[in-house]
């Protein structure tokens, strides 16, 4: 299973009601849990940009009050 799939894979079983799921990232364990979903969403999109040659840029860096 490619890193692309595993981390599609981990979002559903996150999304289905698992309470948290670890995937192994950049030579580390990283766990996921429905709080964290936005930055496994980010961690998703970064590999499909990977995967299509097209590179991933966040938007810019706002000032929160």
């Amino acid at each position: 299973m490619n890193l692309l799939e595993e981390a599609r894979l981990t979002r559903h079983k996150v999304m289905t009601g698992k309470s948290a799921e670890v995937i192994q990232k950049d030579g580390r364990k990283v766990q996921y849990t429905p709080a964290s979903l936005p930055d496994l969403e980010r961690y998703i999109a970064t590999l499909e940009g990977e995967v299509s040659g097209k590179t991933f840029r966040r938007g810019p860096a706002g000032v929160r009050f």
